[in-house]
């Protein structure tokens, strides 16, 4: 769809505004987007600088109210899959929030912003909002299935690992290496992550753990879908 025109954007209602961070959002959290300046986005709105910076003073502060519309986005794609994940066993749940959890930080590319994209500013507010919608929930999780006598490792360890392994995901190039999708590569990982670290009812599991299973898109379409 095309880029509608700035010009033809009326001022009432923020619309001009939405318009300049819908667009922006595009340009800047795209692959191979560190190089994308205010005249890029200019040009792709078809309006004059001095109109952009009339709107937000500099390109800061753009990028936060573009990560503040992400964020946004997100956060509601989590407490969807939450709320999806509700009278499922608690591996399923667990591997319901990662995986919608990992598509989505993906998508906005926030392990890029926090370790190293942009300035030091918007990387700590990256950090923050991904530790307050991701990692504290992740930890509740946890929590909450240790509580239920579910998890045979403490869920202060389950947490580091998969933090570190989602983090890490996000930055790989395994997906390209091997040929998966990257909702594969992290469904995979999700399940080696947590094999036997969760009891299961499964009486078809050895020893009460997950049953690890090679992904497929589709099964994660099921699983994180609407």
């Amino acid at each position: 769809m095309e880029t509608e025109s700035a010009s033809q954007v009326s001022d009432r209602g923020g619309q001009r505004t939405d318009v300049i961070v819908e667009a922006a959002g595009r340009l800047f959290l795209a692959p191979g987007s560190g190089r994308v300046s205010m005249d890029d986005l200019a040009r792709e709105l078809r309006m004059s600088k001095k109109t952009l910076y009339r709107h937000f003073p500099d390109k800061r502060s753009l990028l936060a109210a573009v990560l503040e519309r992400q964020f946004a986005a997100v956060e509601r794609t989590l407490v969807a899959a939450a709320e999806g994940g509700e009278g499922q066993p608690f591996d399923v749940r667990v591997r319901r929030f990662l995986i919608a959890a990992g598509s989505e930080l993906g998508r906005i590319a926030a392990a890029q912003l926090a370790t190293g994209r942009g300035d030091a500013m918007l990387r700590q507010y990256v950090e923050q909002r991904a530790d307050a919608m991701v990692y504290r929930r992740l930890d509740e999780l946890f929590r909450d299935g240790h509580r239920q006598g579910l998890l045979s490792a403490p869920p202060e360890l389950l947490s580091e690992i998969t933090r570190g392994a989602l983090e890490r995901l996000l930055n790989s190039q395994l997906p390209h290496e091997l040929d998966w999708t990257a909702a594969d590569l992290l469904r995979a990982t999700v399940d080696t992550v947590l094999h036997g670290a969760i009891r299961s009812a499964d009486p078809g599991t050895d020893g009460g753990g997950l049953r690890a299973v090679i992904p497929t898109a589709r099964d994660d379409e099921q699983e994180v879908g609407p």
